[in-house]
């Protein structure tokens, strides 16, 4: 027979469960109410770009729920067809996609060295490129500048580059050398004993375990230098800036070319991101590695 006791615990057990899911629901609710929240901005950039100047002056962007009829596509036609926003995007891809890549490449290489490879001075030399980290972007600013129009690559496209990739590696070295040295010797001496070099062992065996760390690298390297206006600002050339720096321009002619300035803004947000959810899962394990065993 079933003791008073027993009954009790059941009773806790189901009211325990209860609890439980109704406290997950709640969270989950809560969740999504902040998302929502945060995301409010976005939604309204998004209707704003497909609202005409004339609706946008009358109401807010909010109205379009009660009058879906205003949204249009007018405004992206429109900012197709402008050569300063188009060449300002192919300005930044013409930037972003080499500084992510140099960053990647060149970074995972020098952390390979030093979390491996022997060489006089390799502890102090990773202790310099640390201490690079603390050096702020500004104090460079007024130095490099000079030294870029001395060997002329000051506005241009390749100054900006070389820029990102210098301020880029300290961390890229600093990441990958920590998840770099995660990985067990013996595997890589058993790829030694097996007559695989340095250069071999990197690409078949670290390659490929540290690329969860590699993509999230890559993507916060990216996410830096397609969002930066300062660097474009002062290094990139004056006639095809990229879209920050364009965008910007056109903020002091707002009430004149909104229609174009809300889906160039759009535009320049939403290739980022959609970046970000192309790696997402690489992403999370990059984040994620080495926090249980």
């Amino acid at each position: 027979m079933t003791t008073q006791t027993e009954i009790v615990r059941a009773r806790q057990s189901v009211g325990g469960r209860i609890a439980s899911a109704l406290g997950g629901t709640a969270l989950r609710v809560f969740l999504v109410l902040v998302g929502l929240f945060w995301l409010v901005p976005t939604i309204g950039l998004l209707v704003g770009s497909l609202r005409t100047p004339a609706d946008m002056s009358e109401s807010g962007w909010w109205k379009v729920f009660s009058a879906p009829s205003q949204m249009t596509l007018d405004n992206y036609s429109n900012l197709l067809k402008d050569e300063t926003i188009t060449d300002s995007l192919l300005s930044s891809v013409m930037i972003t996609v080499p500084a992510t890549l140099l960053v990647v490449i060149i970074g995972a290489l020098a952390a390979y060295a030093f979390a491996w490879m022997d060489f006089p001075g390799r502890d102090w030399w990773f202790i310099g490129v640390v201490g690079l980290l603390v050096v702020p972007v500004q104090v460079a600013l007024v130095p490099i500048s000079k030294l870029f129009g001395e060997i002329g690559i000051f506005e241009t496209t390749i100054g900006v580059v070389v820029f990102h990739v210098a301020f880029g590696l300290p961390f890229a070295i600093f990441l990958l050398r920590n998840f770099f040295a995660e990985i067990p010797r013996e595997l890589l001496e058993a790829a030694r004993l097996d007559g695989a070099g340095e250069l071999r062992l990197f690409a078949r065996v670290v390659l490929p375990l540290g690329m969860p760390a590699i993509a999230s690298l890559g993507i916060f390297q990216f996410l830096w230098v397609w969002n930066d206006m300062l660097i474009a600002l002062i290094f990139a050339d004056s006639q095809n800036p990229p879209i920050t720096v364009a965008l910007q321009q056109q903020v002091r002619f707002f009430g004149d070319n909104v229609q174009i300035l809300a889906p160039g803004a759009f535009i320049s947000m939403v290739i980022p991101l959609a970046v970000f959810f192309a790696f997402q899962r690489q992403f999370v394990s990059g984040v994620m590695a080495g926090a249980v065993k």
